[in-house]
């Protein structure tokens, strides 16, 4: 959660009724320094309104991965056994979230969202940030000897073994690439991808996270023309 202010509301309205409609569920709010606004303080009435949301401050955060690995600690530290990675801002919609527990209690280990696949869509997203997603996802499938539909999106699933094992893996990416990292170093385990609408309201793509990209893509790329693709498990 960062500067999320403007799409605060509806979004914990959406997450509150999808786990209504479960009836069951716990939400961990991860916030950091990135966020400037009253992001935080809307996350701590909402934990004090409702106990099913855990508010975690995390200053320490370096990067956005780090935001998302501390969101898998806390869910591994209270015994879940099924985790689901989302963004907030509506950009991943909670009302997916029932097909993503379908697929990982199907027999699958990952479920990975996908905005490419027959069902899934993108929208309110610039040019260039489709043009990132679609075109990351080509360059991986074709360089790392992956077939997926879409490697690039962090609506993401899986159970807590495989949460322990990437955990414990020195992972590269330290922006949006390590969705595709941990897509290419969990491609051996029982996976199926699940169709998402996808909302993408900012259009900036820090150059940064692109040349994060390309460096961990191309680490991947020489280690498997020398036979020595990495896996977790």
């Amino acid at each position: 959660m960062a500067n999320e202010g403007g799409d605060f509301a509806p979004f914990i309205e959406s997450l509150t009724a999808t786990l209504n409609y479960l009836n069951s569920g716990t939400i961990y709010l991860i916030v950091d320094t990135v966020s400037k606004d009253n992001t935080l303080a809307l996350c701590e009435e909402t934990s004090k309104r409702d106990v099913r949301f855990k508010t975690i401050w995390s200053p320490q955060n370096k990067n956005v991965v780090d935001a998302y690995l501390r969101g898998y600690q806390e869910a591994l530290k209270q015994g879940h056994e099924i985790i689901i990675e989302m963004d907030a801002g509506m950009s991943h919609d909670p009302r997916a979230l029932p097909m993503f527990l379908r697929v990982l209690n199907e027999g699958n280990e990952c479920a990975f969202g996908s905005r490419f696949m027959n069902g899934g869509s993108i929208f309110d997203s610039s040019w260039k940030r489709t043009f990132f997603s679609r075109s990351g996802t080509i360059l991986s499938n074709l360089l790392l000897g992956t077939h997926l539909y879409d490697a690039t999106s962090g609506y993401q699933g899986f159970h807590s073994r495989i949460v322990r094992q990437f955990l414990g893996y020195p992972l590269l990416s330290k922006a949006h690439f390590y969705q595709t990292e941990l897509r290419y170093l969990l491609r051996k385990t029982r996976f199926a991808e699940v169709p998402i609408h996808y909302r993408a309201p900012s259009p900036r793509v820090s150059q940064g996270a692109v040349l994060n990209s390309i460096a961990v893509l191309w680490h991947y790329f020489v280690l498997r023309l020398q036979f020595k693709s990495p896996k977790i498990l």
